[in-house]
């Protein structure tokens, strides 16, 4: 069987699909690629099934040895790929030759890229999904972020030809704004929070803190968030930021102690007793989980039909992702 022996596992490399879902009842958040477009592109170059399981690379790239060869595709953030000391293409399939030691250049215009293989990364499925839950210490490669030594199993191929240099369209790569604008749904505990905190939150300028992983961002040089003086419910602690036990949804907004913000991200704990002021919606998180440290943000409030809005656009792009790269 084809595999992938890793040399140097760069700063967090993960397996990654689409993510685990059904589970998060039971505590288990879905996990998955933080950038779900960019990920599908990488599996659709190459003729994979969109879901096959993928490398997610943060900030720096892993030095990997292909003994067999095979095809690779790099999308989402810029990360040239280098073949045998040669520079290759990013977002376009690529052909490796045997023996071939694949390593990259620096990580530029984004946070996190995908190494997508021919017939994808085969580790065992574990509820549903071959992603990694590192709190959980499952899925994935041992369930765990990639260390050197290790040797992942390449799936077998479906009959689909890679179309070699076959490259992704301008429209689906990566574009950050030099101040990112993420759009927001009010929480359910903003009522906690005073009027002038509420409006300096959409007016003020974060920076991405180095404390940013796939479990959530903590944002930066905002102004402190104030409470109003309300009783704390029954159950609950004794900061205004507590509240009873509840579920957190992936993307929604805290500020334990009134401190920086944090956004909630796919590897997050389900639920706690922190208030949820707000939640990026659901479309603009592949946008965020691309944002590295100290990056520019500002938040937007919008209602709810603006968000279903949004949320067709953003199928509708996935839509045309497909018909651009399954047209023969």
């Amino acid at each position: 069987m084809a595999s992938i022996k890793v040399i140097q596992p760069g700063l967090a490399t993960y397996v990654e699909d689409k993510g685990r879902y059904g589970y998060y009842h039971l505590g288990i958040p879905p996990g998955g690629a933080l950038d779900q477009l960019s990920f599908c592109a990488g599996n659709l170059l190459l003729g994979n099934d969109e879901n096959a399981a993928a490398l997610e690379v943060s900030l720096m790239g892993p030095v990997l040895h292909f003994p067999e060869g095979g095809f690779v595709a790099i999308t989402g953030a810029e990360m040239t790929p280098i073949v045998n000391g040669e520079k290759k293409p990013t977002h376009t399939a690529i052909e490796l030759p045997k023996n071939a030691e694949l390593k990259f250049d620096f990580l530029r215009n984004g946070a996190r890229a995908y190494i997508c293989v021919k017939g994808g990364i085969d580790v065992p499925v574990v509820m549903g999904s071959r992603s990694t839950y590192p709190l959980g210490g499952i899925g994935g490669y041992k369930g765990r972020k990639l260390e050197a030594g290790d040797e992942l199993p390449i799936g077998a191929s479906n009959n689909s030809q890679v179309q070699v240099g076959k490259t992704l369209d301008d429209t689906f790569k990566l574009h950050i704004k030099d101040i990112e604008t993420l759009r927001v749904i009010m929480g359910l505990q903003d009522y906690k929070l005073t009027e002038e905190t509420l409006h300096n939150l959409f007016e003020d300028v974060f920076t991405i803190s180095s404390s940013a992983d796939r479990t959530g961002y903590r944002f930066k040089d905002g102004r402190k968030f104030q409470y109003k003086n309300l009783p704390q419910p029954f159950g609950a602690g004794s900061d205004p930021s507590n509240i009873p036990d509840a579920c957190y949804p992936v993307g929604s907004m805290q500020a334990p102690g009134g401190n920086e913000p944090i956004v909630l991200l796919r590897d997050a704990p389900s639920g706690g007793g922190f208030a949820m002021y707000c939640t990026v919606i659901s479309c603009d998180l592949d946008r965020m989980g691309q944002l590295p440290p100290n990056h520019k943000v500002k938040f937007k409030k919008v209602d709810m039909e603006e968000a279903l809005k949004a949320r067709a656009e953003y199928k509708q792009k996935f839509a045309q992702l497909r018909e651009s790269l399954l047209a023969v």
